[in-house]
């Protein structure tokens, strides 16, 4: 069974998201690099502090979405901290939408609308 929150329940999840999102875009940002570099120095040794430089961002990657899952929260952009929380609002399940920055959770939509499809609360 998915976990609903309510707008309280989800308010109560943004502290860790504040300080993990930052750290998951980041992440992102070191693989990418590391991504470009291995195209760039392509027929020469990709090992060394680079390699190492690239494991650590997929696992703190990795545990960041892990973690995310694992609330039952729906990570939709690392690169700007938008969420979802499963939700429901008048007999039917809907999305309760975050991004990093805003104070607190003050929108939904739909399931098949997105962040195009945001209203306030």
């Amino acid at each position: 069974m998915e976990r609903r929150f309510t707008v309280e329940e989800a308010n109560a999840e943004l502290d860790w998201l504040r300080e993990l999102l930052p750290d998951l875009r980041e992440a992102r940002r070191r693989l990418l690099q590391g991504a470009e570099r291995i195209r760039s120095a392509a027929g020469r040794n990709g090992g060394g502090k680079g390699g190492a430089e690239r494991l650590e961002a997929a696992a703190t990657i990795r545990h960041g979405v892990e973690r995310i899952a694992d609330a039952g929260i729906v990570l939709r952009d690392a690169d700007t901290g938008l969420v979802d929380f499963p939700s429901e609002r008048d007999g039917r399940q809907v999305f309760l939408c975050w991004r990093l920055g805003e104070e607190a959770v003050g929108h939904w939509h739909d399931v098949d609308a997105g962040l195009g499809g945001r209203k306030p609360l």
